[in-house]
């Protein structure tokens, strides 16, 4: 009787087991299906393909294996510890996405997130070149890097349209990060670390879901900016994905699009800053850990009792796409040159696609305002000085086809949306005469007067 009663209760859970699979997976399929719905956004096939099956093509792919045979001859390490060494690898850099995660949580929260903090919008974008992308083409996009915030920034302006993958840095692998920016379908990369073993296993992977159509998004500069301009192109990823051209005739055509993003206020600026003066100019650690902690601490008090301001304007523009194809097609033979001679000549792609960014990089009210104050010597600014000194340079940025935000308003309304920045900093402070201006802070206006010197 007790075994009786033992399979009832087995039976029982068993059913309810599967009946609750069943009850979850038809949820699950109801979002998903919402989720297609509401974004009409192009998903790429191979970007949900499992992580269990993109690792297996890896640990079989020839060059692969051949780098682990060289890697064995070279170090003298055991065949067994190298393959344990490229699967550990594999592991790391190989996302799984999820398009729940993707949509439900990542754009959920970015669409609660960014308008507390910034009035989003697209600045330049070159419609009808972008339209004409042929639908088939493998699509590229390569970004400036001005902040932490890019990554949300720009995915949030793209929701409708694409799920982008990022290639991230080794900062986000921490926990709950390294799994969130994982299920977003992004790989994370090492930076700095020459292993020739690690960087084959990159190398495919990049080339793998490059050849299969998935949408990536680089940060050419390799790192944020410490300045405020353009940093030199770094050429490691963009030569891996550029190789996958070498039979043009085969796979996807490959577009690259400049992307180029701009803030009246990034949240590291002065963190950025910092990192440029010397070990002796630099606070203590622990200082700085105090200084960061009373910022949060007063930014979250500032959210709490509703008198939260917004750090003004994020914009991203988009320039005409670059067809890779065409541009290899003027340079026959190059993919087959040696690295070291390849490099200089892909830099020639690199620096047209910084000469665009910098082209159509959006000028912000704080832009503008920061770089008249540079150039005006005083301690002190009359508000009819400050008008006048705008007027002239947004008529110079127009000659040089310069894109500002906002350019149909007046110089006036130009100037009170940057008051609500640099007043809020007390960068500048109201007098009786105008504004007296805290000179000590010129290196932060120089950090945003720099974002329009590429245009």
């Amino acid at each position: 009787m007790a075994t009786l009663e033992l399979l009832t209760v087995l039976l029982a859970a068993t059913a309810a087991l599967v009946l609750g699979r069943i009850t979850i997976r038809k949820a699950t399929w109801r979002s998903l299906r919402s989720v297609r719905r509401e974004f009409r956004s192009r998903i790429d096939r191979y970007k949900r393909t499992a992580k269990s099956r993109i690792r297996s093509e890896l640990l079989a792919d020839p060059e692969i294996e051949a780098a682990v045979d060289r890697h064995v001859l070279e170090t003298g390490e055991s065949r067994a510890r190298a393959l344990q060494r490229v699967q550990a690898y594999v592991e790391e850099i190989v996302p799984s996405f999820n398009l729940l995660s993707y949509y439900r949580f990542g754009y959920a929260v970015a669409r609660l997130l960014i308008p507390l903090f910034y009035k989003v919008s697209v600045g330049y974008e070159a419609r009808a070149a972008l339209d004409a992308i042929p639908r088939d083409s493998g699509v590229l996009y390569l970004m400036n890097h001005r902040s932490n915030a890019d990554y949300v920034v720009v995915a949030y302006v793209l929701s409708g349209q694409v799920a982008i993958s990022y290639a991230v840095g080794e900062w986000a692998r921490v926990w709950p990060l390294e799994a969130v920016f994982k299920s977003f379908g992004s790989y994370f990369v090492r930076r700095r670390y020459r292993e020739v073993l690690y960087h084959k296993v990159l190398e495919r992977y990049v080339q793998l879901i490059t050849e299969n159509g998935v949408t990536q998004g680089i940060f050419l500069e390799g790192g944020l900016s410490r300045d405020g301009r353009l940093r030199p192109p770094k050429l490691g990823l963009l030569d891996h994905i550029v190789r996958t051209r070498r039979e043009p005739d085969r796979g996807r055509p490959l577009q690259v699009i400049p992307v180029a993003i701009n803030y009246d206020r990034v949240l590291e600026d002065r963190s950025l800053l910092r990192e440029l003066q010397s070990a002796e100019e630099r606070l203590p650690r622990r200082q700085q850990v105090r200084e960061v902690a009373a910022y949060v601490t007063k930014v979250t008090a500032r959210f709490l009792l509703r008198r939260a301001r917004r750090y003004g304007r994020a914009c991203v523009s988009f320039g005409a796409p670059i067809n890779v194809d065409d541009w290899l097609a003027e340079r026959p033979g190059m993919l087959e040159l040696p690295r070291e001679e390849r490099l200089p000549k892909l830099e020639e792609l690199a620096l047209l696609v910084m000469e665009r960014i910098g082209a159509i990089m959006p000028v912000t009210a704080v832009a503008l305002a920061s770089t008249t104050l540079l150039d005006h010597p005083e301690p002190r600014i009359t508000r009819l000085e400050w008008e006048q000194d705008l007027d002239r340079l947004r008529e110079r940025l127009r000659g040089l086809g310069a894109h500002v935000i906002g350019d149909e308003r007046t110089s006036a309304e130009i100037l009170d949306r940057a008051l609500v920045m640099l007043t809020m900093r007390r960068v500048v402070r109201p007098a009786a005469s105008g504004f007296e201006i805290d000179r000590t802070q010129d290196p932060l206006l120089r950090f945003y007067a720099n974002t329009i010197m590429g245009t």
